[in-house]
């Protein structure tokens, strides 16, 4: 389900956004940034201090992430069914050296791995390329933007 744009967006930009469900029917958002792609149909991270996140997904497992290049202004939308893997487990035990390959030691931070089925995946942009701007144009101006902000 993921294309390889997507999956190099999540690659480049492993920040994720991730909106579950609270107990009251209400949505909460929280940025996650370990996420990996685990397949064409498959995304995690590692839990390093997310209760609530935790506790949403156990009563209502389903997920959506949004991933954003900030540069480019193009982003992803991922929505599926997680679940958690949790420390020692036999699939949190199998999976564990790949956040290891990636993170280094921030892995030994991570207690659990979310693992989310994707559902759907889609792919969004801001209104300026349905004008016609450029991707190269839009990085420009974002590198401008921010030496604005960061001097």
């Amino acid at each position: 389900m993921l294309s390889e744009n997507a999956k190099h967006l999540i690659a480049t930009f492993p920040l994720g956004f991730v909106a579950t469900v609270m107990p009251e029917g209400r949505p909460a958002v929280s940025p996650k940034g370990t996420f990996l792609v685990l397949g064409d149909g498959a995304i995690g991270f590692g839990n390093i201090r997310s209760p609530g996140t935790l506790r949403n997904l156990a009563r209502a497992p389903w997920a959506e992430v949004n991933f954003i290049d900030q540069w480019k202004r193009k982003g992803l939308r991922v929505r599926g069914t997680a679940r958690v893997a949790a420390s020692g487990s036999a699939e949190f035990n199998a999976l564990i050296g790949i956040w290891q390959a990636k993170w280094g030691d921030l892995a030994g931070r991570i207690t659990d791995l979310v693992l989310i089925d994707i559902e759907a995946a889609r792919e969004v942009t801001t209104p300026p390329y349905d004008d016609g701007m450029t991707e190269a144009e839009m990085v420009a101006a974002y590198v401008a933007k921010f030496k604005e902000i960061y001097p």
